[in-house]
């Protein structure tokens, strides 16, 4: 097995379009990652992000990254001679920021003209993906065109938008790999993400049925990855799977992950369609007026900024506690 790689030229051929767009289904719900070939994205863009973003961190950001807190805890337990068994530091080898449209001018150490006009050119270029890749999901599950991106934004209208930024991180090379990772294993919270990774340098794995699967650096390929909201909005049609970075002693990896979430305000719950489909499946009369209630129905609803502040506290840990939450808050609204 490997995590699937998609040719979305295929889908301009009639024939092979009914084959892909299954391969797309199944990647989303066996695996909740997958890589996207001929996206659309232009590759000479795609080489100038990796190309200025890794000459921003040579000449910007490596050198305060020997200074960090996580460089002087692995120096500081190897000094000790500390064994730590199966375990590892609990903190993430790595360093970067997250651009926003309003940080940037704002975001430290600066950004260079260049590098900035091309990440605001990367954004454009990658929402139109991400909510490309929406519609195809909504046309797999029988959901109207739009709905998901409509879902995302907290509905439709003026003001209405999804929560849009993009992580840019460097996982440097670490001189005990085994000690610590470069990003430890999580779920993504929000809705889909789109990475650009290092296309020399490995390290991305994904969990699937108890086996860490590299997600193989393929150039000029965009990674998909499902987020716990999204997998909530497609009522587990999609599926959020645990990934982590590992550390590599000597490669620097780059990685440039765009995250397409809902707004804060938006409410997330199961596609009303999917669980009446779900229901008629199983047999239960649905009750649209009290969708909760229904026995096939595990996932909670929520506000996405109230599951974003739980996230931010628990990150690392097991997500049903997270939803626990959600469910209690919402009982007492």
């Amino acid at each position: 097995m490997a995590v699937p790689v998609i040719d979305m030229k295929k889908m301009l051929n009639g024939e092979e379009r009914e084959v892909t767009m299954a391969k797309i289904q199944n990647a989303c719900q066996e695996w909740g990652f997958f890589q996207l070939l001929n996206h659309g994205i232009p590759h000479a863009l795609l080489d100038r992000v990796k190309e200025l973003f890794k000459e921003h961190y040579k000449n910007s950001m490596g050198a305060e990254f020997q200074k960090s807190e996580i460089v002087g805890m692995l120096e500081s337990a190897v000094s000790q001679g500390k064994n730590f068994g199966t375990t590892k530091i609990d903190d993430d080898w790595e360093t970067g920021f997250f651009l926003q449209d309003e940080t940037y001018d704002t975001v430290s150490p600066p950004l260079p003209t260049n590098l900035k006009q091309t990440m605001k050119e990367f954004s454009e270029e990658v929402k139109i993906l991400a909510e490309r890749i929406l519609d195809i999901i909504c046309e797999n599950l029988g959901l109207e065109k739009g709905y998901l991106k409509e879902a995302i934004a907290g509905g439709n209208g003026d003001g209405k938008a999804p929560f849009f930024g993009i992580k840019m991180a460097h996982y440097p090379p670490c001189p005990r790999p085994e000690l610590v990772d470069g990003l430890r294993p999580h779920l993504d919270a929000g809705g889909v993400i789109l990475l650009l990774q290092d296309d020399e340098v490995g390290g991305l794995q994904v969990l699937k049925d108890g086996t860490w699967f590299d997600v193989e650096p393929i150039r000029h390929a965009i990674v998909i990855d499902i987020g716990d909201q999204l997998e909530v909005m497609t009522n587990g049609k999609c599926k959020s799977m645990w990934h982590r970075v590992l550390s590599k002693k000597d490669a620097n990896r780059m990685s440039v992950a765009a995250f397409y979430n809902p707004s804060t305000n938006a409410e997330v719950f199961p596609a009303p369609q999917l669980i009446m489909k779900a229901t008629e499946q199983n047999g239960n009369e649905n009750d649209n007026n009290n969708m909760n209630a229904q026995s096939g129905y595990s996932y909670p609803k929520f506000v996405s900024k109230d599951y974003m502040k739980v996230y931010g506290e628990q990150k690392f840990l097991e997500r049903e506690p997270r939803f626990e939450a959600m469910r209690a808050l919402c009982s007492l609204k």
